[in-house]
């Protein structure tokens, strides 16, 4: 039978699969870790080329990051070769990511060979940030490339080889073709895959089943074998957010999914988000010790709704061809705003955080929102602008700069979004109806499905009628004063403050050496006494105290944290100012600050005028 006379569509669709494997180029990679525990790594690469002008890239702009922070500056070792002789390189004088190879004539194919050197500190953010310990590794893949110029990173295939140190066990969603020893052969595929698809590898490596349809699992590597011991629960609360997730949306935009999760105290910290897979570092400790569980709970909800929001619905303008061509943040509110929202959502359906810890640690996030003057110059869109900048700012002068507060402001008007569709349809819809519209069914394999700021209002109005461009021009544009708090307030609850800090506070400040003062005094202090910042307009930063100076003693006595607290409390029911010793720049001098309102600290309670709509929302489906 003819099938092509049989079925001309069948036809066209296999004719074109066929022109384009017989034209799509194909890098071989092969990288060599068994040096990961020096933390460098050596990548040998075969390249299709033509006599000229090679224009190679490095991968500058990486999906996920919102910047273009690619770790050039680790690159070293360079060297390009044909037939057995060296080749001339250089630089592009007008951006550093790009490498011009000399290529002779009768030359189709160049080696290239180079090192990366993954940081030995914490230095570095993202992908960029210390990756290896003695005992594992994180590989991300754009680490260790180089590739052509001229194609679409779907448009060119790669196919990879990593060699481990002995013993090393791993973890990716790449497809693996064979493994021989320590050495893993994988499956050919593009570019795109392929920078989509890091390996988790360590000594001590625990795969943890969490869904069979589609396969789920946590692939965990650790400094420490008892790390990886957490309890039932831990793994239960894990399943449970799968399964959540799976309601949420309604569908699913992978083949397979691995949460890539690093447990250790010396690798950067942090979420980052694929199709297949999420590549979260947080410290040694976080599945066995209470405490740090609770302050980890919320990263791989979050980095989990990725998948579907920012990987597979993604804002036009951040759907770039290839790694090199700017991405532009303008939609972070939609990207990473409402994947905050979610995973704050997620993580109290899965249990991973109680309703009472999730409520307190939406009440921490008002609060600080509330207490931010670079609100008045600064409003939320340009937060979004200037994210390439904002992503690695300093923390001193945060109050008065802002950061990349699309994050956590967001989860204020998402929640916001959420209420007024309850409120609108009576309860009939929610959030979840705009989720299985926006980002769900049919179930695919990775894909990208781009989305502008008409298509999210044009999508809210499918769910409820209502002026939503209205709502977010403002919400985007205002600059307060206060937080966006329509969404709690909407939602049967308020931000009030008292002497008693909530479980999170407690576990926040324990864990991450600070001294809770802010709400009190306007003043971000760690537990150490240096002072990290001080909220423009409030007492401290009025009486001249900023950042970059420590507190040394608090009236006459030598600073700790208990000693600070005691002065708020016994201040409370006097006249005295409270007496800060202050060191700046070697110079000591003394600060009576007028305070009397004693400690300061942030709940939600109810309000009981109001259907309680939050608990609704918080609730296990």
């Amino acid at each position: 039978m003819n099938l092509c006379k049989a079925s001309g569509v069948i036809c066209a669709v296999i004719l074109s699969a066929s022109a384009w494997a017989a034209t799509t180029p194909n890098v071989t990679i092969s990288v060599d870790a068994t040096t990961a525990p020096r933390k460098i790594f050596h990548a040998s690469l075969k390249i299709p080329a033509t006599p000229g002008d090679l224009t190679l890239y490095y991968p500058k702009w990486i999906p996920g990051e919102h910047a273009p922070d690619g770790p050039v500056t680790d690159l070293a070792g360079l060297k390009f070769s044909a037939g057995g002789k060296t080749l001339k390189w250089r630089r592009d004088t007008l951006d550093g990511f790009t490498l011009h190879v000399d290529v002779p004539a009768g030359v189709n194919e160049i080696s290239a060979e180079l090192d990366f050197l993954s940081p030995a500190t914490f230095e570095g953010g993202f992908s960029a940030g210390s990756s290896a310990t003695d005992k594992l590794a994180i590989i991300s893949w754009n680490q260790v490339l180089l590739y052509p110029k001229g194609y679409k990173s779907d448009d060119i295939n790669y196919t990879a080889s990593l060699k481990l140190p002995q013993g090393w066990k791993f973890g990716t969603p790449l497809p693996v073709r064979n493994q021989n020893g320590n050495e893993i052969n994988f499956t050919t595929v593009s570019l795109t895959t392929l920078v989509d698809s890091p390996v988790i590898t360590g000594e001590f490596l625990k795969i943890v089943p969490l869904a069979s349809d589609p396969v789920t699992e946590m692939d965990i590597a650790a400094d420490s074998a008892a790390a990886l011991e957490a309890p039932q629960d831990t793994w239960d609360h894990y399943k449970s957010l799968v399964e959540q997730a799976q309601k949420l949306f309604g569908a699913h935009h992978y083949r397979d999914y691995h949460f890539l999760y690093t447990l250790s105290d010396h690798v950067a910290h942090f979420g980052l988000e694929h199709h297949e897979s999420d590549d979260s570092r947080v410290s040694e400790r976080s599945l066995v010790d209470d405490t740090a569980r609770k302050l980890s709970a919320t990263l791989l909800p979050h980095e989990y709704v990725h998948s579907w929001n920012g990987k597979f619905r993604r804002p036009a303008d951040l759907a770039t061809p290839d790694y090199e061509q700017p991405m532009q943040d303008d939609l972070l509110w939609v990207y990473e705003g409402l994947t905050n929202y979610l995973g704050f959502v997620l993580t109290a359906r899965s249990g991973l955080l109680s309703v009472e810890q999730d409520r307190d640690d939406l009440a921490i996030t008002a609060s600080a929102l509330d207490h931010l003057p670079g609100r008045q110059w600064r409003n939320l869109q340009d937060t979004a602008d200037a994210a390439p900048q904002l992503y690695f700012a300093p923390q001193t002068w945060y109050s008065w700069r802002r950061g990349t507060d699309f994050y956590d402001e967001d989860t204020l008007n998402w929640l916001w979004v959420d209420v007024i569709i309850r409120q609108q349809t009576k309860g009939a819809k929610s959030i979840d109806d705009f989720c299985h519209l926006f980002h769900g069914a049919p179930s695919t394999a990775p894909m990208v499905k781009p989305y502008t700021f008409d298509d999210v209002v044009n999508a809210l109005n499918q769910v409820v009628a209502y002026d939503w461009r209205a709502f977010w021009t403002e919400r985007l544009t205002n600059h307060g004063p206060g937080a966006p708090l329509g969404g709690i307030e909407g939602s049967g609850w308020k931000v009030v403050y008292d002497a008693t800090p909530s479980e999170m506070i407690t576990s926040q400040a324990g864990m991450y050496h600070f001294v809770p003062a802010g709400f009190a005094l306007g003043l971000s202090l760690n537990d150490d006494g240096s002072i990290v910042d001080t909220t423009e307009g409030e007492l401290a930063a009025k009486a001249g105290i900023g950042p970059g100076m420590k507190l040394i003693a608090v009236n006459g006595r030598q600073f700790s944290s208990d000693v600070l607290r005691d002065a708020l409390k016994s201040a409370k029911d006097g006249s005295a100012p409270i007496e800060l010793l202050i060191e700046n720049t070697d110079y000591y001098k003394t600060y009576k600050l007028d305070y009397h309102g004693g400690e300061k600290y942030p709940h939600l309670v109810r309000d009981d005028s109001k259907p309680d709509l939050l608990s609704d929302i918080l609730k296990a489906k």
